[in-house]
């Protein structure tokens, strides 16, 4: 049962002998928790100074349910979607509820999603599956988890560097097989965050502030972004290797460039949010202004009118606009490093 109260009222502080001090409860507050005199309740203090109070009757917290209808002609994306946002939504119990029976690719979407999340089918028919999330969040610490989807951001950035020195495939392969893993982190963290903002009791045990949490959420999404432009960068060297066209050696040497740039910058602007360091903001935000410039030097290659020419022209301009991408993130890092540490400043 939710209570929502939707007054406030104030309440005069009294005194009860010469050191204590007592306030009175709302009665309709106490009718609902079923409360008595000579029951307890639990006082827990809050990172802001407030206080929050709830019957320990109720310790054990109610399991967040939800069931979806699948139509029949829902698509999968449609159905991903929807499981993706129970999940992030705190929900525990999901139960999927066909129209008719599910479909051999509905079936594989669920089974697919449920993999990539925290979570595991509990229940299966052919017109009913149930999902449980095998997470608790009071275990979560967000700022290392957020430390290990960067990490292996961080590597799959690294490897394609390597891969582009070495033109190895196998290298690149292994670099975009690690998104999932980013993705799936990605989702964890999210999940923590919003029962957090929606739950003072688990904000104060993580130790962690509503404000805290937004900025680990615009965080969180800006490694995502760079996960993405990293898995760009190396999806366009592999297709670029396949046309099998000679790229002047100068292009490969920029782009090189450029992305030591890049991988360097969002490194330091990750740790400089972590250590809320506002030392080396202005070098990150500078790289910028260095690799549109190197990104300027390169000339298109010479085409004669070959598809597979054409083709890596398009690959090189993917793979420089990807690699432009991620040094404006790490700005964006770089700049929210700098509201989140003068906002600790008193």
């Amino acid at each position: 049962m939710v209570f929502f109260f939707t007054e406030m009222s104030h309440r005069k502080i009294m005194s009860l002998g010469p050191s204590s001090k007592v306030v009175t409860l709302p009665k309709d507050w106490l009718e609902l928790n079923r409360l008595n005199q000579g029951d307890t309740i639990i006082v827990e203090t809050q990172q802001d100074g407030t206080l929050i109070i709830k019957p320990t009757i109720d310790e054990q917290e109610e399991v967040k349910k939800i069931e979806l209808t699948i139509n029949v002609e829902e698509d999968d994306g449609s159905i991903v979607r929807k499981i993706i946002g129970t999940f992030l939504n705190g929900y525990t119990l999901v139960t999927l509820r066909s129209v008719k029976i599910f479909t051999p690719i509905q079936q594989n979407a669920i089974r697919e999603i449920t993999r990539r999340l925290y979570m595991m089918i509990i229940n299966s028919e052919s017109n009913r599956i149930e999902i449980e999330a095998l997470i608790d969040e009071k275990k979560v610490s967000i700022p290392s988890y957020v430390e290990r989807m960067h990490m292996i951001v961080y590597s799959m950035f690294k490897d394609t560097i390597q891969a582009l020195k070495n033109k190895d495939n196998f290298l690149l392969l292994s670099a975009v097989s690690l998104e999932e893993d980013v993705d799936q982190m990605m989702y964890l963290v999210l999940r923590t965050i919003r029962s957090a903002i929606q739950n003072p009791t688990l904000s104060n045990q993580l130790e962690i502030d509503p404000m805290s949490c937004l900025e680990y959420q615009t965080l969180v999404y800006s490694i995502e972004r760079v996960g993405d432009h990293v898995t760009n960068v190396a999806g366009s060297l592999l297709a670029l290797y396949e046309t099998r066209v000679n790229v002047p050696e100068r292009v490969t040497e920029t782009l090189i460039k450029a992305a030591e740039i890049a991988i360097n910058s969002y490194n330091l602007a990750i740790n400089s949010f972590q250590h809320m360091d506002v030392e080396q903001i202005n070098s990150i935000i500078d790289d910028q202004n260095k690799i549109r410039e190197l990104c300027s030097e390169i000339t298109p290659i010479p085409i004669n009118g070959d598809v597979n020419e054409i083709l890596a022209l398009t690959h090189i301009e993917t793979i420089r606009e990807n690699i432009m991408m991620i040094s404006n993130l790490s700005a964006d890092i770089a700049e929210l490093t700098i509201d989140r540490t003068f906002k600790k400043i008193k």
